[in-house]
């Protein structure tokens, strides 16, 4: 299954300015790709290092989890609730990801329910490895 930007927001409660994702696509119940284009406008570039804008590592990881979100709820794993960050781990950074870089992710399900899910994700700029990381989220309750 396959989600633009639309469906995303139909899965995850997040919002301009802080939703990160452009699309999202599952073939299985354990693997999901995903992909942002960082165009330079986005709200972080104009505090963060704005003489050397690069996209902030701690957004990388949200921007990997909030794909692994819309993921399980595409394969029917997780149909309802908002996940909430529960652990970071293992985190690396490889390479900068810069404005006009297209981001795309692999994350896998290591182990998903309806109220816990454990993940891993890499993204990748040009093929090439910026970023791996695991972290956990807990399903809570559905938001308004």
């Amino acid at each position: 299954m396959k989600a633009g930007r639309a469906e995303i927001e139909g899965f995850l409660p997040h919002r301009d300015p802080f939703l990160f994702i452009d699309e999202v696509e599952t073939h299985d119940q354990v693997n999901i790709a995903a992909k942002r284009l960082w165009k330079g406008d986005e709200f972080f570039f104009a505090g963060h290092f704005p003489h050397y804008p690069v996209v902030p590592g701690v957004i990388l990881v949200e921007t990997m989890a909030q794909a692994g979100g819309v993921g399980v709820k595409l394969q029917g794993i997780s149909a309802a609730g908002t996940f909430f960050m529960a652990a970071m781990n293992n985190i690396k950074f490889r390479r900068q990801v810069r404005p006009g870089d297209l981001f795309e992710m692999k994350i896998e399900n290591l182990r998903a329910s309806p109220r816990l899910i454990k993940q891993k994700g890499t993204g990748y700029v040009g093929g090439e490895v910026a970023v791996e990381a695991d972290w956990l989220c807990i399903v809570g309750e559905e938001t308004q």
